[in-house]
C-alpha cells in the first residue's frame, strides 16, 4: 500500500458504527435531500457532518468551474481547520445522494476533541491533513489582485499566508488581461492591492484587520467576557501559554496583531528544535499550536494589537487598537521582539519594495534567481540564508562582527560555509539603499579593505538584533534599559517600593511590577532567545497563573 493511500485513508477516515455511538449524544440526527447545500465558500460554517447513510461531496467552487474534492459516504465526516477555528470555510458541502446526518456543532467537537483522546486523534490529524491539501491545490474563491511596485501587496500576501488562507494572486504588472478587468471594474491602478471573495464586496488596498473581519477569523471573541487569561502575542511563548491554559480549564484569549508565530513564523526551517529531527517551518509550528490552542478551547484575536493596560483597575484591562478592550484576572505579556532597523535614511520607502523582515516562501519567490543580501548574524539569518540560497542566484550574508561563532548555531555556519552561494562577508555594514519605485542597488562598506562598494542588487533582508514590542504598556510595567520588560528576581526591592508593588511577597518568577501580569519569551529581560525556551516560559507560566488566580 502506498504512502499516498495511506495518507488518502488519513485524511478522509471512515467511522466504524461503534466509534458513531459515541458520538451520537454530542449532536442530533437529520435527513438531507440530494442536492441540498450544507455549507458555501465564504460562509462560517459552526457544523461537522457524519454521514450515517447517503453520501455528501465537498467541492471547490473557486473560478467558477465546481470540481469535486472528496466524497463522503457512510462514516465519513466534514469539515478541517477552519471549522475548529471558527472561520469561513473555502469549499462547498452538498449532500449528493438523499443521506441521514448526524449534526455536531463545533462547540461539542471541541468537547469531544478534549476529552477523547481515540476520535479526537483521528478527527485532528483528517482536519490538518484536509488543510495542508486545500492550500496546495486548491486556492479557494479569494483572489488577490496586486502589484510588485507595492508594499501593501507584500503585506497582503504574507498575512493570508501565515494565517493559512488559500488565495489565489494576480500581479497587474504581469497579466495585461487583469489591469483591463479592474478597468472595467472602475477599480484604478492606485487602488491595488485589491481583495475579491466570491460574489461579496471588494476590498480595496484592505487593512488586515478589514481582511480577518471579512473571512471570519475573529468571530467567537466575547469582549464584554471577564476571562481568566488574556494573552498579548501569538509567538512560540503565547501559544505554549494559551496551549496549557486551555487545556487546564482556563477561559484564555490570545490577543495576535498579525498571525500566530510572531518572529519565529518567519523562520524558513528551524531545525535545533526537541522533537522535529528533519527541521520544522515556523509557520507549521505555528499552525500546529494554533490548533491545538483551539482544540482546547482557547479564543484567538487576529489582527488585533494591544494598545495600552490599564494598571490601576481589577479586572485587568487590555485596550485593543481598534477602540475596544478585553478583560482578565490575569495577564500574560509576550508580545515578543522585531528586528532593529538599520540607521539608514531611506529605509522607509524600501520596506515591502526590496527589503524585507521575513524569509518565507512569499519573499523567496520574489527573489528567485536573483542576487540577495542578508543582514544579520544569528540563528533567523542563518536559517534564510541556507533557505534562500535554494532560490536566489547568490546570497551575501553580511555581518558588523569578525564571525559567527558567538552568535550562531554550529551546524548553521557548517551548512553555510559548505555553500558555494553563499559568500560571508563579515566586518561589513549597508551603507545606502538606492532606487526609485523600489530597492534598485545597494552600497556596502567593506571594513577589511575600508572601501565602499556598490551593487545591483534588488532584495535585502533585514535579520539584525531585537527591539522588544513594549512601547504599548506605556510605562505601566518596569523594563531594563533595552525596553525588555523585568521580571521576578530582577525586580529589585526598591523598584518595587517605587512602582508600588501592593503584595506582601515578592513578584513570582516571570511576574512584572504589576500583580497577576506576567512575561515570557523574547519580550522578557533575560530571556534566551530560543524557541524551546520561550515554549518553556509559556508553559511555566500557567502554573504561576494558577497561583494568583486562588490569591
Amino acid at each position: 500500500m502506498t504512502d499516498d493511500h495511506n495518507t488518502r485513508n488519513e485524511m478522509f477516515p471512515r467511522l466504524t458504527r461503534e466509534e458513531i455511538a459515541r458520538l451520537e449524544g454530542l449532536g442530533k440526527r437529520r435527513k438531507a435531500r440530494a442536492g441540498e447545500i450544507l455549507f458555501e465558500p465564504g460562509e462560517v460554517n459552526p457544523r461537522v457532518f457524519i454521514v450515517i447513510e447517503g453520501s455528501v461531496e465537498i467541492v471547490d467552487a473557486s473560478g467558477g468551474v465546481e470540481r469535486t474534492i472528496a466524497v463522503h459516504e457512510s462514516g465519513g465526516f466534514t469539515g478541517e481547520v477552519n471549522m475548529l477555528m471558527g472561520r469561513s470555510s473555502v469549499v462547498r458541502g452538498r449532500v449528493r445522494t438523499a443521506s441521514e446526518l448526524l449534526e455536531i456543532d463545533r462547540a461539542s467537537l471541541r468537547q469531544m476533541v478534549a476529552r477523547d483522546a481515540d476520535l479526537g486523534e483521528i478527527f485532528l490529524r483528517a482536519f490538518l491533513l484536509r488543510r495542508a491539501h486545500l492550500i496546495t491545490n486548491s486556492p479557494g474563491d479569494l483572489v488577490l489582485v496586486g502589484s510588485a511596485y507595492s508594499a501593501d501587496t507584500l503585506r497582503l500576501k504574507t498575512f493570508l499566508s501565515r494565517n493559512g488562507h488559500p488565495h489565489t494572486y494576480l500581479d497587474v504588472e504581469q497579466d495585461s488581461g487583469v489591469r483591463e478587468l479592474l478597468r472595467q471594474f472602475e477599480i484604478g491602478i492606485n487602488d491595488v492591492p485589491v481583495l475579491l471573495s466570491g460574489s461579496r464586496s471588494v476590498l480595496r488596498n484592505p487593512s488586515n484587520l478589514e481582511v480577518a473581519d471579512r473571512l471570519g477569523f475573529n468571530t467567537d471573541v466575547d469582549g464584554q467576557e471577564v476571562l481568566d487569561l488574556i494573552v498579548i502575542g501569538g509567538g512560540p511563548s503565547g501559544l505554549a501559554a494559551a496551549v496549557y491554559a486551555a487545556s487546564e480549564g482556563l477561559q484564555v484569549l490570545v490577543v495576535e496583531s498579525a498571525a500566530p508565530g510572531g518572529q519565529a513564523g518567519s523562520s524558513s526551517r528551524i531545525e535545533n528544535y526537541l522533537g522535529f529531527p528533519t527541521g520544522i517551518s515556523g509557520q507549521d509550528l505555528a499552525s500546529r499550536a494554533l490548533t491545538q490552542a483551539q482544540k482546547f478551547g482557547a479564543h484567538i484575536l487576529i489582527a488585533r494589537a494591544a494598545a495600552g493596560l490599564a494598571c490601576d483597575l481589577m479586572p485587568l484591562r487590555v485596550e485593543l487598537d481598534n477602540g475596544g478592550e478585553v478583560r482578565a484576572r490575569s495577564v500574560i505579556v509576550a508580545t515578543g521582539a522585531q528586528y532593529r532597523k538599520l540607521p539608514l535614511a531611506n529605509l522607509a520607502n524600501f520596506e515591502g519594495l526590496g527589503v524585507y523582515y521575513g524569509a518565507t516562501h512569499v519573499e523567496g519567490q520574489l527573489c528567485r534567481d536573483q542576487e540577495i543580501v542578508i543582514v544579520g548574524g544569528g540563528n533567523s539569518a542563518g536559517q534564510a540564508a541556507v533557505f534562500l540560497s535554494g532560490l536566489a542566484a547568490h546570497v551575501h550574508l553580511l555581518v558588523r562582527g569578525p564571525g559567527l561563532a558567538e552568535t550562531m548555531s554550529q551546524y548553521l555556519i557548517h551548512r553555510i560555509e559548505q555553500c558555494g552561494k553563499i559568500t560571508l562577508r563579515t566586518r561589513t555594514e549597508i551603507e545606502e539603499l538606492e532606487g526609485d519605485a523600489r530597492l534598485e542597488r545597494v552600497r556596502w562598506r567593506d571594513g577589511h579593505a575600508g572601501r565602499a562598494e556598490t551593487r545591483e542588487i534588488r532584495h535585502v533582508f533585514l535579520m539584525t538584533g531585537a527591539t522588544p514590542n513594549t512601547s504599548w504598556l506605556r510605562h505601566c510595567l518596569l523594563l531594563d534599559e533595552k525596553g525588555f520588560v523585568k521580571t521576578g528576581s530582577n525586580l529589585r526591592p526598591e523598584e518595587l517600593s517605587a512602582a508600588k508593588w501592593p503584595l506582601g511577597r515578592p513578584p513570582h518568577p516571570l511576574e512584572t511590577s504589576l500583580p497577576r501580569v506576567f512575561a515570557v519569551g523574547d519580550v522578557r529581560s533575560g530571556s534566551v532567545k530560543r524557541v524551546a525556551s520561550a515554549v518553556g516560559e509559556g508553559s511555566i507560566a500557567i502554573q504561576l497563573v494558577h497561583k494568583v488566580l486562588s490569591e
